[in-house]
């Protein structure tokens, strides 16, 4: 079942007097529960993509339709909405509040969301269970490994049980084999949670991970391959 539509998406940026093509006239269909990689290389769009299915962002022509709802004519208010409700995201940089432990930073996403103190404790410590860290839950970011940190940030991406994982670069600071262990909890979470993962990359192993690939160049897809 269809879960993200894109319809003939550009995404212009006024620099100057001049106007650049970020995206230009993208269509892109993602099934509920698939696992996606967008490729591509620096400035290809591959970011900027991730923006308006995030609803980060809105397309400067045509659709993004998340559940059969166009985003595109949202107010600022509803997008909030749908990104606190529907959607985790997962950044190469992790973004972690460095003065929280981890349970504190997978906390965070539920109080914004007005869930009880009780409830969000007792999901934040199932979380970090999942990825591996219910032992260093009570560390701080600059305690804690690359891997770990980035572990901290997919428990905090899953707080408000999103449909949509989307992950910018989830591995790229981190050496080979904590990449992989990254890119395992991600596909076993897809698995067992039917979370829609989209993944960013320019890593070919990290890519190797999906059910299609999504080449990016100059704005537009120029090929869609299946794994």
């Amino acid at each position: 079942m269809e879960l993200i539509r894109l319809e003939n998406v550009y995404k212009i940026y006024k620099v100057g007097n001049e106007n650049v093509y970020a995206l230009k006239g993208i269509n892109l269909k993602v099934k509920r529960g698939e696992v996606i990689a967008i490729v591509g290389p620096s400035g290809s769009g591959k970011s900027t993509l991730l923006n308006l299915i995030g609803c980060l962002d809105r397309p400067t022509k045509g659709k993004v339709l998340i559940d059969g709802k166009d985003v595109s004519k949202l107010s600022d208010d509803e997008l909030a909405e749908i990104r606190r409700k529907k959607i985790g995201f997962v950044f190469q940089f992790f973004y972690l509040i460095p003065g929280l432990t981890a349970l504190g930073n997978v906390m965070l996403p539920m109080v914004f969301a007005g869930i009880p103190k009780e409830k969000r404790e007792e999901r934040a410590k199932k979380l970090l269970k999942i990825v591996g860290l219910e032992k260093r839950m009570n560390h701080k970011p600059n305690e804690l490994s690359g891997g770990e940190r980035q572990r901290v940030a997919i428990a905090r991406a899953l707080a408000n049980d999103p449909e949509i994982i989307l992950a910018d670069e989830p591995t790229g600071n981190l050496d080979s084999k904590t990449g992989k262990e990254i890119m395992e909890i991600l596909t076993k979470l897809n698995k067992e949670e039917n979370v829609t993962l989209i993944v960013v990359t320019h890593n070919p192993y990290v890519a190797s991970y999906a059910e299609r690939i999504i080449y990016l160049k100059d704005g537009k897809i120029i090929k869609i391959e299946k794994t």
